[in-house]
């Protein structure tokens, strides 16, 4: 645990750079909106991508390989950015931030590990204290163009690229710090009891993990409403937070405005997660989902009623945070406590995949929507998104007792 925290801390600084100052480096390259929504949607594709690649290295190799493989794919994404913004390349850009996006799938993967080892009546509680720790890298992040002026101004690079040097280098020393110390490996310590699908004939594996995990939700109620539930507050919190910078920018905000918002609204995402975490193992993981939709609504409402004020966007923005941590914490910890052994780290690996899916399609839509209609348009059809986990956790609700 103290190696994951330690970790996490120092990823994070890498990772959270790439919702503002990613997507304001990649708006001024291009000089597009849409663009601006599809560099977002470059980082989240990357960490989608990675996600179940990592869970199913994670089964075959163990949690220490499979984090400081992606903490170092990471720190790469992060080089490759720094010549993109010193010399304004669009290719590198997006090469770039696909690449970065692989620490996002590294940081949600290591809330799963923090629960190998962990007693099922804690499960909630050490995933979430990963997932709280990310808070002070999350949200530094957003503010790197800070020291990247200063970084600038002694190496000649641009604001943006000095930003992107100092990601990339938090990325690397976060996989060195996975990789020599994370011994013994917590899932390599559980034994045999996590394994991948069994090899079927010629030693491939079978079924296949992206099928491995659907059959395994065609049939579990529960590890159904915690995915619907994480892929719900993931895509609505990318479309919002993405396309904030953008709409703040076109009011007159400043680059310390987006920061400032950004960064709150990432303490309200990861600041939470302790207690929530407590009062899922007391209470309950569904009436922690619950509260986090009404939150996330309340956000959404906030958003498409008072886009212009400046002020009412930062509390939407921080409500937005608040509703995904309880949201995805309690998911999370539910999908953790529900999903059979036998596809446990293919299965964790497939919802960071799918979550990162939605979150990527929601950044690529954002920009169009942003565009043509407004903020106010914008919130309002991530409200309508709400309805289905809504209604599927009444549905458990009449028909079960609280997990």
């Amino acid at each position: 645990m103290t190696v994951l925290v330690l970790a996490q801390i120092i990823g994070t600084v890498g990772v959270g750079v790439a919702p503002s100052i990613g997507v304001l480096l990649a708006g001024a390259v291009t000089d597009s909106e849409a663009w601006a929504g599809l560099a977002r949607t470059a980082s989240t594709l990357g960490a989608a991508l990675l996600g179940l690649p990592l869970g199913a290295l994670a089964a075959r190799r163990g949690r220490r390989v499979a984090l400081a493989g992606g903490w170092w794919t990471a720190a790469a994404g992060g080089a490759v950015l720094v010549a993109a913004a010193q010399w304004s390349m669009v290719v590198p850009l997006f090469a770039g931030l696909l690449l970065i996006g692989v620490g996002l799938a590294v940081s949600l993967q290591s809330r799963f590990a923090a629960t190998d080892l962990a007693q099922p009546h804690r499960r909630a509680r050490s995933l979430a204290l990963v997932v709280w720790v990310g808070t002070l890298g999350s949200v530094l992040g957003p503010n790197l163009g800070v020291p990247g002026e200063i970084i600038g101004s002694a190496t000649g690079l641009t604001v943006y690229a000095g930003a992107f040097l100092i990601a990339a280098a938090c990325l690397a020393v976060a996989g060195l710090i996975v990789f020599v110390w994370l011994r013994p490996d917590p899932l390599l310590f559980l034994g045999p009891a996590t394994p991948a699908s069994p090899p079927g004939p010629g030693g491939r594996q079978q079924p296949g993990r992206i099928r491995q995990v659907l059959a395994e939700l065609r049939v579990n109620r529960r590890a159904r409403l915690a995915v619907i539930a994480i892929l719900t507050a993931q895509g609505v919190m990318v479309a919002i937070m993405t396309m904030t910078p953008v709409h703040l920018t076109h009011q007159g905000g400043s680059v310390t405005v987006v920061g400032v918002t950004i960064s709150l609204h990432i303490v309200g995402m990861y600041a939470p997660a302790p207690l929530v975490g407590l009062l899922a193992d007391r209470y309950g993981h569904r009436p922690a989902i619950g509260a986090g939709l009404g939150v996330l609504a309340a956000s959404l409402v906030i958003g498409a009623v008072k886009p212009d004020g400046t002020g009412w966007i930062i509390a939407s923005l921080m409500l937005l945070g608040v509703g995904w941590s309880l949201v995805n914490v309690a998911g999370s910890a539910l999908f953790d406590a529900v999903v059979s052994a036998e596809t446990r780290a293919s299965s964790q690996g497939g919802v960071d995949a799918l979550s990162n899916l939605c979150g990527a399609a929601a950044a690529f839509a954002s920009g169009p929507l942003l565009a043509v209609s407004g903020f106010s348009l914008l919130s309002a059809l991530a409200l309508v998104a709400l309805l289905p986990p809504a209604v599927l956790l009444a549905g458990h609700a009449r028909s079960h007792s609280n997990t």
